[in-house]
């Protein structure tokens, strides 16, 4: 979709720092980190979020899985721990149509966030 941020990053026609990069994920830096490792990993197909996935993403699903593992255990996040979560609607401030798991660590964590 030639509107879509993250297509156009995937696409190359926006800058990004790339961590990691699949045939169908992309795996780059947030511009705004919310912890010392904030990375974000979509789909190279367009997705429109978490709340239109089907059975039929599954294997996409499991390879963004794949993805975030790989980059968890890249950037030294694996033995620590770390965070996945996929935000939906404005209310959990999504501010990008495509579907993207957010990547967090890099320092103890409270829950609930906030």
């Amino acid at each position: 979709m030639s509107d879509c941020l993250f297509c156009r990053i995937v696409a190359g026609e926006i800058p990004s720092e790339e961590v990691a990069s699949t045939e169908r994920t992309y795996a780059f830096r947030d511009i705004r980190p919310a912890l010392p490792v904030h990375v974000l990993v979509v789909p190279r197909e367009h997705v429109v979020s978490a709340d239109t996935v089907t059975a039929d993403h599954a294997d996409l699903l499991a390879e963004m899985m794949d993805t975030a593992q790989q980059v968890a255990r890249s950037e030294g996040l694996a033995e620590r721990g770390y965070r996945l979560v996929f935000n939906v609607g404005e209310d959990a401030q999504n501010s990008v149509a495509h579907l993207h798991m957010h990547l967090v660590g890099g320092r103890p964590m409270d829950w609930p966030p906030g």
